[in-house]
């Protein structure tokens, strides 16, 4: 694994990053990188700012300042920019480098009308897949996150843990090296938690960097490499995954951050 964070070998990198609403500063100078095979958790409170720092990060908002980064190969151009080795602007990246990013924020993808099946491959195809190729990965990740039983279902008629599963699926469908991932255990069933554990651990060991955010703080501790915490939009520590009692830091934690206001 590559050291986390280091310089030049982050996938996903937010310098200083700040968004507000109105007048709520929601992202308050977040610094955050993820690296190559690490599992990077993101736990907070209710809004403590998690979906927001995400979408920040997939250029689906704009920040009033700092920078979100997604990693490429700095001999590159971009839009006729010089990608930094820091990254490339996700302002500005161009489609090649989203094709190497998957992620599942807030609702699952999906087509009500369309099947398990056709859902996975149109999100396959959206990603650059060809028809044969699109066809192949569908079919695989559909066997491997156990939803061959629904595979000729209506996405609709799923139910939420399998809506879940299906949203990862089509995450994943195109063997991203980034993965950004919203509660991607909401709705499952322990059996469900277990299988998405497995598979996410799998593929940070076969290379992909993932931003995973989630209340179950026992869960972040099974996969997670590094967890961050993050309260009304700041990054105000780090807490080891094999720690005692990570309930109690954790709120520990947030207690001397809302007494430090």
């Amino acid at each position: 694994m590559s050291t986390p964070g280091a310089e030049g070998t982050a996938l996903l990198r937010a310098e200083a990053l700040v968004r507000h609403f109105g007048e709520e500063r929601a992202i308050d100078g977040v610094d955050l990188t993820v690296g190559p095979g690490e599992i990077h958790a993101l736990v907070g409170l209710n809004g403590a700012g998690k979906t927001t720092l995400m979408r920040l990060l997939l250029g689906m908002l704009t920040p009033d300042s700092g920078r979100a980064l997604l990693r490429d190969e700095p001999s590159e151009q971009a839009n006729g920019q010089p990608r930094s080795a820091a990254g490339i602007d996700a302002r500005r990246a161009p489609p090649a480098a989203w094709a190497t990013v998957g992620h599942l924020v807030e609702a699952p993808f999906g087509y009500a009308e369309l099947t398990v099946t056709e859902t996975v491959r149109i999100a396959a195809r959206l990603r650059g897949l060809s028809p044969a190729a699109a066809a192949t990965a569908a079919d695989t990740v559909i066997d491997e996150l156990a939803l061959t039983h629904w595979a000729h279902r209506r996405a609709g008629t799923l139910s939420l843990g399998n809506k879940q599963r299906l949203g990862l699926a089509c995450a994943v469908v195109h063997a991203p090296r980034t993965l950004v991932l919203d509660e991607p255990a909401n709705g499952l069933d322990p059996a469900g938690v277990v299988l998405v554990r497995t598979y996410l651990t799998g593929l940070a060991n076969d290379g992909a960097g993932i931003l995973v955010s989630s209340h179950h703080l026992d869960e972040m501790a099974r996969i997670a490499d590094r967890i961050s915490v993050l309260h009304r939009g700041r990054v105000i520590g780090t807490l080891a995954p094999d720690g005692a009692d990570l309930e109690r830091a954790f709120f520990d934690m947030v207690y001397v951050d809302e007494e430090s206001r």
